[in-house]
């Protein structure tokens, strides 16, 4: 564990998160002609930010930057119809076979399907399947894709905690992203109806999702209703929703369903390369 590590820690989960978080959603959206691009460039030179891929050169706030578009073309996706690919930029912090609806956040800090999806039934479909932790992380594209040709069929709000979910807060804080804010996606491929569910996950300073598939900013102060009943297609690569800054999304897949090679723990993952595969 380095330093950066446990100061990320220590000023982002030792304070009072979720109004340090309503604060962060009233000032990145700020249109500021001067401080705007003054803080966009501390952040490029204090970080790995990279922005030759976005789609315009100007932003008017944080948050125009940090949900930014990216050129076409910029992501292309991998055209194998038996393939699954990442519906987001990212970092496979953990990935592998759902056991006894038991799957791990980091090494030794399991959690339940049931405690993150919140429906014991929805949880039992995904048994023997696999799963995979992508972690955005701030200065990563924050807009996520369709896996796959689907539907997606039905969206559960579950509002929480807004816990960092950097690595050094998954080995500290027990079953993190069960207790955050996050949405849960029920899809089903549109050639197969195999079932799959995308679980976006919020964190300090970010809290607010946005799906197309619902007509509403999903955040910390929306009072429900929780279960959002919908059916809106997509296709493979399309872009679905977005994070106001930087999280995390859980992918989950039924038995039969397998990781693709190379997908790893550590591995760096871009929207469109293979992340699973259907059997054939």
């Amino acid at each position: 564990m380095n330093l950066r590590e446990k100061l990320s820690f220590l000023l982002t989960n030792r304070v009072p998160r979720r109004w340090l978080t309503l604060l962060m959603g009233r000032l990145s959206p700020l249109e500021v002609p001067v401080l705007s691009p003054a803080a966009i460039g501390l952040w490029k030179l204090f970080s790995d930010l990279d922005l030759s891929e976005a789609k315009k050169s100007q932003f008017v706030s944080l948050q125009d930057c940090f949900i930014r578009e990216l050129k076409p073309g910029a992501r292309p996706v991998a055209p194998d119809p038996a393939t699954l690919v990442s519906p987001c930029d990212g970092i496979v912090g953990a990935c592998g076979t759902i056991d006894r609806g038991t799957v791990l956040q980091a090494k030794g800090f399991p959690y339940t399907l049931t405690e993150l999806l919140n429906d014991a039934s929805l949880a039992q479909i995904y048994e023997g399947g696999q799963y995979v932790t992508l972690r955005i992380t701030p200065t990563m594209y924050h807009r996520f894709h369709a896996p796959h040709d689907l539907e997606v069929q039905h969206v559960t709000y579950v509002s929480g905690d807004t816990w960092n979910v950097y690595p050094i807060a998954l080995r500290k804080v027990e079953k993190l992203f069960c207790r955050n804010e996050r949405a849960i996606l029920r899809c089903r491929l549109s050639a197969t109806g195999t079932p799959i569910a995308l679980v976006p996950v919020a964190a300090i300073l970010v809290a607010s999702i946005r799906l197309h598939c619902a007509d509403v900013l999903l955040h910390l102060k929306y009072p429900g209703p929780n279960e959002i009943p919908c059916s809106a297609p997509y296709e493979k690569g399309q872009e679905m929703g977005w994070f106001q800054h930087g999280s995390t999304i859980i992918a989950l897949v039924p038995k039969g369903v397998s990781l693709s090679e190379g997908v790893a723990e550590g591995k760096r993952i871009r929207v469109g390369e293979p992340l699973f595969r259907e059997s054939t």
